[in-house]
């Protein structure tokens, strides 16, 4: 069972995989691609992803994915994957977001593909998204505008507590839920959506969670939203006009997902209207091609940080045990888990 890893891999990782098996042989290609990276995606996404120029040809590494029936693939990946690889039956990716396949022939294969959803950095994450809150709840940001001034004014700060106040969680899914809990932890009253809600009535961290078809009626009661839903065509621009009309006034709006699921225009509208307090961002629309918009980026009450949501110096990652998980399904002919439905967009 030929394995090919296109991901950086612990040595130790690599034999937890090839301990699996005796039938495997696991491919190690970490930074083999990066030269064709840099080629053929965004300037944006390279300078970011991209350390090196990597080794090895092209010839080489078609030989390579060629001989593949397993791929292990990260961010980015070749755009033209699935043509390489006629003998592929399995596709994992690292990521957690379905959306990042996007690109490349990969999306809508009758390949099976699996993401590590669940698995990634959900506490740096959650924390992360509680931060932002509380960047504004405690007016961090006037605190800023008075240093870049050189006096203080007293009263521009609007100090809130976040005690006793509800928080909205759009997508209570493994990041939604520890959102959720960190936010029960500061004592707020926690609600959300979620596309599956049998677990309604014994939640533990939430007080009330219905489905996406309610989310407006969630958003009337809310004083802080956290974004968290996978990107899909159902969520593209799901925060708009109206959803921001049904919100409370002086919102404060954090985005832990994917950019394209906030409509910035109306985000900027509801900024200068008073009816979004604050918004931090860890993603923006367009975000692998170029620079936040210079209108959103500028605003003295919007915080916006490039993806570094997930960056922490304590890891909790479960991608390589995920992937052990669903490659003893596939051995034993199991169905895999977190398989990416292509209908749905995860």
């Amino acid at each position: 069972m030929k394995i090919v890893s296109l991901v950086g891999l612990s040595e130790a990782d690599a034999e937890r995989i090839r301990a699996v098996d005796t039938s495997i042989d696991l491919e190690l290609a970490g930074g083999w691609f990066n030269g064709e990276f840099k080629d053929t995606w965004p300037e944006a996404t390279a300078s970011r992803y991209i350390a090196d120029e990597g080794h090895g040809t092209r010839e080489e590494r078609d030989t390579l994915l060629a001989g593949a029936e397993i791929i292990i693939a990260g961010f980015p990946f070749p755009l033209d994957l699935m043509a390489r690889t006629p003998n592929v039956k399995w596709v994992h990716q690292t990521p957690a977001g379905a959306s990042n396949l996007l690109r490349g022939d990969i999306w809508g294969t009758e390949v099976p593909v699996t993401t590590s959803r669940g698995g990634g950095e959900t506490t740096a994450i959650a924390e992360y998204a509680i931060s932002g809150i509380l960047h504004f709840v405690k007016a961090f940001d006037a605190a800023l505008e008075d240093r870049a001034i050189g006096t203080f004014n007293h009263r521009r700060y609007g100090i809130r507590s976040a005690h006793d106040k509800t928080l909205c969680v759009i997508g209570a899914g493994g990041i939604g839920r520890e959102v959720g809990r960190l936010g029960r932890a500061f004592g707020m009253r926690v609600i959300g959506t979620r596309r599956n809600t049998k677990c309604v009535d014994s939640d533990e961290i939430f007080d009330q969670l219905e489905t996406p078809d309610r989310l407006h009626d969630q958003l009337t009661q809310a004083d802080f939203v956290a974004v968290c839903c996978q990107w899909t065509p159902e969520t593209t621009n799901l925060l708009n006009d109206q959803a921001f009309a049904a919100m409370r006034d002086h919102v404060i709006i954090t985005n832990v997902a994917r950019g394209e699921i906030v409509d910035e225009a109306a985000l900027l509208g509801a900024l200068e209207s008073g009816k979004v307090r604050g918004a931090a961002l860890d993603v923006y629309v367009g975000e692998f091609e170029s620079l936040p918009p210079r209108e959103l980026w500028s605003h003295p009450r919007v915080l916006i940080t490039p993806h570094t949501s997930a960056q922490t110096d304590s890891s909790r990652r479960r991608s390589t045990d995920m992937f052990i998980e669903n490659l003893n399904c596939f051995l034993e002919g199991k169905p895999l888990h977190n398989r990416i439905d292509w209908s749905v967009g995860y």
